[in-house]
C-alpha cells in the first residue's frame, strides 16, 4: 500500500512539472500584453534587443585626460559630421558608403569592362596588318618617354593590384586562404601601396609633361570621332602622332584621374599640410580616392588590351621605340607624312632592328 501511494505522488509531481513547461507557451499572448516598464532603457532593451545608442551616447559625453596627439585627441567616437546627411554616427555612414555603393557597384563596372573586352576581342580580334613591312623602321618614342611611360605603368599595376585586394579581397581572397594569411597579406600589400604611391605620383607628372605637346586636340580628332576611328570598317581614319581615342585616354584616363588620386592619396598618407587632420577628412580622401582609382583602373584597362592584344605592333613600339613605316601609315598616317616630310624629327633606320621581319616594300 505505501509502495502505491509513493508511485502515484511521483506521477503527480512528473505531470506537473510538464505543465509548468509548457506554460510559457500557452501564457505568450497574456505576457505580450503586459505593459512595458516605463523606464525607456528598459522599454528599449525589450523593444530593440541590441540598441547599444544609450551607453554610446554615454561614452561621448565621459571627459578625461589623452596624452594622444592630433587634432581629435581624446574623441572617442566620432561625432556627426557636415557631409552626411542620414542619421548617425558618421564613421558608420562612412562605412556603409564603402561597403554598400563604392564596392558593389565599382566591382560590377570592373566586371563590365573586362566582359566588354573579350567580347571585342572575340568579334574584332587583333587590329592592324593590312598595310605589309617595309623593313624601313621609324622612331616613335624616345628613351626618356619609353622610361617614363614604364616607371607609371609598373607603379599603376602594383597599386592597382594592392588596391583591388585591399578592396575586394575580403569578399573573395579571404573565404579561400583564411583570415590569418589574407591579414598578412594585406599588411604588406598596404605597405607597398603606401611606398610605391609617390613613386607613381612623381612618374604621372614625368609622364604628363612628356606626352602634352601630343594630346592636343586639332581637326583631325573631330574626323576620327565622327567615324568611330573606323571601327565599323576595315580601314583606320588617319591621325597625327596619337588620335582621339588616345588623346581622351590621356586626358580622361590618366591626367584627370591620375592627379585626383595622387592628391587624395597624398592626404591619406598624411603628406599634405593641413589636409587628413581629422577623421571626416580621411573619410572624404578616402571615398574621392576610391572612385577616382576604380574609374581609372576601368579606363587603363582598356588601354592596356590596346596596347597589347588590340593592336598588333603596339606593345613592340614602346619595347623597342620603333614601328615599321608600314605600321605607321596604317595607324598614324598624317603622323607618318609629316615624319617623312620632315616636320617631326624621329630617328629613322633603313634596316630593320634585330628580330624584324625582312619584307620588301
Amino acid at each position: 500500500m505505501t509502495a502505491l501511494l509513493r508511485a502515484l505522488l511521483l506521477g503527480a509531481l512528473l505531470a506537473a512539472g510538464a505543465a509548468q513547461a509548457q506554460a510559457p507557451a500557452a501564457s505568450a499572448p497574456a505576457a505580450a500584453a503586459t505593459p512595458l516598464p516605463d523606464d525607456s532603457n528598459a522599454r528599449r532593451a525589450q523593444v530593440q534587443p541590441g540598441n547599444n545608442a544609450p551607453m554610446w551616447r554615454a561614452v561621448k559625453e565621459q571627459g578625461g585626460l589623452s596624452t594622444l596627439p592630433g587634432a581629435e585627441k581624446g574623441v572617442l567616437i566620432q561625432p556627426q559630421a557636415d557631409y552626411i546627411v542620414a542619421q548617425g554616427n558618421a564613421g558608420e555612414a562612412w562605412r556603409e558608403v564603402r561597403n554598400r555603393w563604392i564596392i558593389p557597384y565599382g566591382g560590377s563596372l570592373l566586371l563590365i569592362v573586362a566582359l566588354a573586352i573579350g567580347i571585342f576581342y572575340w568579334r574584332k580580334g587583333t587590329l592592324g596588318g593590312h598595310v605589309p613591312d617595309t623593313g624601313r623602321k621609324i622612331e616613335r618614342f624616345t628613351p626618356l618617354e619609353r622610361a617614363a611611360h614604364w616607371t607609371n605603368a609598373g607603379a599603376f599595376v602594383v597599386l592597382a593590384i594592392s588596391g583591388l585586394t585591399m578592396a575586394f579581397g575580403k569578399f573573395v581572397l579571404m573565404p579561400v586562404i583564411g583570415s590569418a594569411l589574407f591579414g598578412y597579406l594585406t599588411w604588406l600589400l598596404k605597405t607597398l601601396h603606401n611606398f610605391v604611391g609617390p613613386l607613381f605620383a612623381v612618374s604621372l607628372v614625368i609622364v604628363i609633361v612628356t606626352f602634352i605637346k601630343d594630346n592636343i586636340a586639332n581637326a583631325a580628332d573631330f574626323v576620327w570621332l565622327s567615324r568611330l576611328g573606323g571601327m565599323l570598317g576595315d580601314k583606320e581614319v588617319p591621325s597625327h602622332r596619337f588620335n582621339a581615342g588616345e588623346k581622351g585616354m590621356f586626358w580622361w584616363g590618366v591626367t584627370i584621374p591620375g592627379l585626383v588620386v595622387v592628391a587624395s592619396g597624398l592626404v591619406l598618407d598624411k603628406l599634405v599640410p593641413g589636409f587628413g587632420e581629422v577623421r571626416s577628412e580621411m573619410q572624404i580622401a578616402h571615398m574621392i580616392h576610391a572612385v577616382a582609382a576604380i574609374g581609372m583602373m576601368a579606363l587603363i584597362a582598356g588601354h592596356i588590351y590596346m596596347g597589347t592584344l588590340g593592336v598588333k605592333g603596339a606593345l613592340g613600339a614602346m619595347k623597342t621605340g620603333y614601328v615599321d613605316e608600314g605600321w605607321a601609315k596604317e595607324h598614324h598616317e598624317l603622323w607618318y607624312d609629316d615624319v617623312k616630310a620632315g616636320k617631326i624629327p624621329a630617328q629613322r633606320s633603313a634596316q630593320p632592328l634585330p628580330g624584324a621581319p625582312r619584307t620588301q616594300s
